[in-house]
């Protein structure tokens, strides 16, 4: 609301637009998302790149998410983004247990999301699937009774599978000596 153009960010102080970003934490994306109001304004004649690709190349601090980010968001491109949570979400619905951050998994991620971004609302894909990691399939105690995609997640099948095998061998009749604890 403060700025509703680029052209106001861009002429606003780099004071201001950290006063603003108090309490956010990481200045320098202030100070990042500032200069590249600027650039748009003063080198690019006020046109905002909008694929991913020309977002990442032509303005300082966008990397390959935040490109993919704002490219599929505001400008409805195709494009896929991986974040924490989504890479949390990718891993466990394809039961990928290997380090995400691992340049290979890393690519594989990339490469899974762009297969799955809905062309039609890339925006909305890519909203959605970072809301379901943050909300749903947290890193800790997640809930998975409560996943659109649980039909879906191999995780959740291994685990399910798991705990039928588990109960299947606590079933039966024990036999009485089994269970009498060793005092010998």
């Amino acid at each position: 609301q403060k700025w509703p153009t680029l052209q106001d960010l861009a002429s606003a102080s780099l004071e201001e637009v950290n006063q603003l970003w108090a309490g956010l934490g990481y200045y320098s994306r202030g100070r990042r998302l500032q200069e590249g109001a600027r650039k748009v304004v003063e080198e690019l004649g006020g046109h905002m790149p909008r694929t991913a690709e020309t977002l990442q190349q032509l303005l300082p601090g966008v990397g390959r998410y935040t490109a993919g980010a704002i490219a599929s968001i505001a400008f409805g491109q195709a494009t896929g983004v991986v974040d924490g949570n989504v890479a949390r979400v990718l891993c466990r619905v394809r039961a990928i247990g290997a380090d995400p951050s691992s340049t290979l998994v890393s690519q594989r991620l990339w490469g899974l999301a762009q297969q799955l971004v809905d062309p039609a609302r890339p925006g909305d894909f890519n909203q959605a699937a970072m809301e379901l990691g943050a909300t749903v399939c947290t890193p800790q105690r997640p809930l998975c009774s409560q996943c659109p995609v649980q039909s879906l997640c191999r995780a959740r099948q291994r685990v399910e599978r798991e705990q039928l095998l588990a109960s299947r061998s606590l079933s039966g009749n024990p036999d009485v000596e089994e269970c009498a604890l060793n005092t010998g």
